[in-house]
């Protein structure tokens, strides 16, 4: 039930991306293409930012989501020198931290084993890159509802999306790399093998039951995917980066106590969740300044800042 509706909003959004009649998708391809959304971008996100103006509509969210999606899909083929540099760094340290899968594997079963309340607490922290997810963006959803605060709506539809094309990418990926889980062992042997088993290949446990790809973690995948959104957004409270990135990061560990992936498959999800949240988060700040050009020019509003014991009152003219 769950892909069936992941694929409902993916169709849905490249449809409403496809039909989209105005000038308002061509014009995010046009600000994709001269500044690319996981590069240098400047975003305001003060609260001020977020009003009628730039509220995201029902068909302005399928508009932004189908964007995501073709810049995500598609970014292999608009890489940049910088882009191919990074990667092939990245590549590397997979390539290292691929010698630790086997080791690390089985000292977290050893530990998962032999702590209860280890075993316990992961079982709860994992949660959070499933089903708690949803509860968690439901209520934050609520609140920015209920207290009419722009900003939270707006940075939890951010979330959504964000959740929704890192599910998207990383289903493909699993699909394309086959790789065996570290709880399906090898019945002749009696091991788990960190084996990729190509496209399309159908994956088994030891019972014979069929199972999704390891390679990405989704889990850690989709919790990167929605820190990241709240981080960017909130960056000027410092807490809440630490708060997102920490409860991310823990769920990523939880998926190696867990034995559902190996370390490579958890630092890919992570990085997968963290460029999505990025190009959406910026994907979002095109498309306000496309839609309120004239709110972030000539403008005067009133702040308060705390410093030293005393609170400090001060206008922030936007020109």
């Amino acid at each position: 039930m769950k892909r069936f509706f992941l694929l409902f909003c993916v169709l849905f959004s490249f449809c409403a991306y496809s039909q989209q009649t105005d000038t308002l998708i061509r014009k995010l391809d046009s600000l994709s293409r001269k500044t690319d959304s996981a590069n240098g971008q400047i975003n305001n996100t003060t609260p001020d930012a977020y009003n009628e103006a730039t509220t995201i509509g029902f068909g302005d969210f399928f508009i932004l989501e189908g964007s995501n999606l073709k810049q995500a899909f598609t970014k292999p083929f608009h890489m940049t020198k910088q882009n191919w540099k990074d990667f092939g760094k990245f590549a590397l340290v997979m390539g290292a931290l691929a010698l630790a899968d086997e080791p690390v594997q089985k000292l977290a079963l050893d530990l998962r084993n032999q702590n209860k309340g280890l075993r316990r607490t992961s079982e709860f922290i994992t949660e959070f890159g499933g089903t708690y997810e949803g509860y968690t963006l439901a209520a934050l959803a609520a609140y920015g509802f209920v207290f009419t605060n722009k900003k939270m709506q707006t940075t939890t539809l951010l979330a959504l999306q964000s959740y929704m094309t890192s599910t998207a990418v990383y289903s493909v990926v699993k699909l394309v790399t086959g790789r065996q889980r570290p709880y399906a062992a090898n019945p002749n042997s009696m091991e788990a093998e960190p084996t990729f088993r190509g496209p399309f290949k159908t994956i088994k446990d030891a019972n014979g039951n069929k199972l999704n790809g390891a390679f990405p973690s989704g889990h850690t995948s989709a919790a990167f995917a929605a820190a990241t959104v709240y981080a960017l957004e909130y960056k000027d409270r410092p807490w809440v980066p630490i708060l997102c990135y920490t409860t991310a990061s823990l769920v990523g560990l939880t998926r190696i106590t867990e034995n559902k992936h190996w370390v490579t498959d958890v630092v890919a999800g992570a990085a997968l969740g963290y460029l999505t949240g990025k190009l959406v988060v910026n994907n979002y700040h095109r498309y306000a300044k496309l839609k309120a050009p004239k709110q972030l020019k000539n403008s005067v509003s009133f702040s308060m800042g705390y410093n030293s014991g005393q609170l400090m009152p001060g206008l922030v003219w936007k020109f």
